[in-house]
């Protein structure tokens, strides 16, 4: 009783609405739907040279704190961990496609939530959110998810680089012809069927979907090399899906964070190309998180009589702080997940929730050799499935009206087609801006965009 009188007092249990076991068990729940981030992040964050082991730590230890930051600085029932498509963004645009090192990234991700949390203790963060036409930020969405869909269909293979045309759909043919379909072809075949169970679990509803769906096409994947039709093969890709248990008890300890703890690089701070980089960063997290805080507060009922959230600068500060904390440890930007509308779902409705997921996050450390034998054909189904989630924010946009409409579906077609979120950005606000001014809208567009506008603008001429 003593226990349950501590847990209100802390938490305004009552005062919620709510009790200790309702939220003990929401935290369960909301882990359980975003548990998946511990699997994906080290392997989209891994593809730029970033110790995969280290990356694992490193995402459940930033989780964890910055989880328990949303619970002292708001005492809402949201978890946060890495983003997912600011990882990709992270990995694929910045580092493989800009060049930048994974340290130079970190060091970007960090300003970024230096500024964040300058915006979470002023105004500015609700004017810049104003100034970004609604349709944008649909769109911003829509890109990421189809950008991610396109990552997890290359990860499992079913898309594949090709000299003619680009991409194209794998060969079952061309594997059979090459001697090594059991270790090229049967992946394939995994992450189509991870797809379509991973769908199945969506559609059905049943808590914990993309987890599961993960570890079911993992358990189908160890069924295969077990049985032989399933063949690992290092030199054309094909790792064992089986955990390394060889150092015994010594492999449930986590791995040792120091490859890429405090390994930010500053060298190119002071460029243009990293102003637009951090910037795409802050954007991004910026937004994504405003609409996620909004959203699941509207599902619980946070909202207060002006539709307002009570203590969104207290949830902005833990996410932005969280930012910070992670890069200096050594991941992408931190933000609040959807999937913590899981846990609201469940009754969640305090900081108790989210300090059981922080728990929850600590204790997948010891855990940690079952996460890093899960292959990239487990987790495809998950980043297509989270891309499907994204995708579907399209039904915000109003197509009949063009001048809203066109610039939203560039920035949507960017995203993907340039490998890049920040180029969908910087083509939906100067598309945004052109086009509304020469249709006799210019009004309709705020200075700040103006100066956005122009700002990407110089970016292509200059660099």
């Amino acid at each position: 009783m003593q226990e349950n009188g501590m847990l209100d007092k802390l938490f305004k249990l009552r005062e919620n609405g709510t009790d200790a076991r309702t939220e003990i068990m929401a935290g369960v729940t909301t882990f359980m739907t975003m548990a998946y981030i511990l699997v994906v992040n080290p392997s989209i964050l891994s593809a730029t040279g970033m110790d995969k082991g280290a990356v694992l730590t490193v995402t459940a230890l930033a989780s964890a704190v910055a989880t328990l930051l949303m619970a002292a600085f708001a005492n809402y029932p949201f978890a946060l961990s890495a983003g997912m498509g600011l990882n990709a963004y992270f990995a694929f645009t910045v580092v493989k496609g800009m060049g930048y090192t994974w340290q130079m990234a970190l060091a970007a991700v960090f300003f970024e939530g230096i500024i964040f949390i300058v915006l979470s203790l002023t105004n500015v963060r609700q004017a810049i959110f104003n100034t970004i036409p609604y349709t944008l930020k649909q769109a911003v969405s829509v890109g990421i998810g189809l950008f991610i869909a396109l990552i997890g269909l290359f990860n499992g293979g079913v898309i594949v680089g090709s000299p003619a045309t680009k991409i194209a759909l794998f060969s079952f043919k061309g594997a059979l012809a090459a001697g090594n379909f059991r270790s090229v072809a049967v992946p394939v075949v995994l992450a189509i069927l991870g797809i379509i169970i991973t769908a199945v679990l969506v559609t059905r509803r049943v808590k914990g979907n993309i987890l599961f769906g993960i570890l079911l096409t993992w358990i189908l994947g160890i069924f295969c090399e077990l049985t032989g039709i399933y063949v690992p093969n290092p030199e054309v890709g094909a790792f064992s899906v089986l955990p390394d248990l060889s150092k015994g008890l010594a492999s449930f300890l986590p791995a040792d964070p120091s490859p890429i703890f405090m390994q930010l690089d500053f060298s190119r701070v002071l460029s243009l190309d990293f102003l637009v980089v951090m910037m795409a960063f802050l954007f991004v997290d910026l937004f994504d998180t405003l609409g996620t805080l909004m959203g699941v507060a509207t599902q619980a009922h946070m909202l207060d009589k002006d539709k307002k959230l009570p203590h969104l600068k207290g949830a902005l500060m833990a996410d932005a702080v969280g930012t910070v904390i992670g890069a200096v440890m050594g991941t992408s930007t931190i933000t609040t997940f959807v999937e913590s509308a899981a846990g609201v779902g469940e009754g969640g409705r305090t900081g108790l929730t989210s300090v059981t997921v922080a728990v929850l996050f600590l204790l997948s450390l010891i855990l940690s050799p079952i996460f890093m034998a899960i292959p990239a054909f487990a987790t495809a189904p998950a980043l297509i499935t989270v891309g499907f989630l994204m995708v579907s924010g399209i039904e915000g946009i109003d197509f009949r009206n063009l001048s809203e409409a066109i610039p939203a579906y560039i920035c949507i077609i960017m995203m993907p087609f340039a490998y890049s979120i920040s180029e969908g950005i910087s083509f939906g606000i100067i598309s945004y801006v052109v086009i509304n001014f020469f249709t006799g809208h210019a009004r309709r567009v705020s200075g700040l965009m103006y100066i956005l506008a122009i700002l990407f603008a110089l970016k292509y001429v200059l660099l």
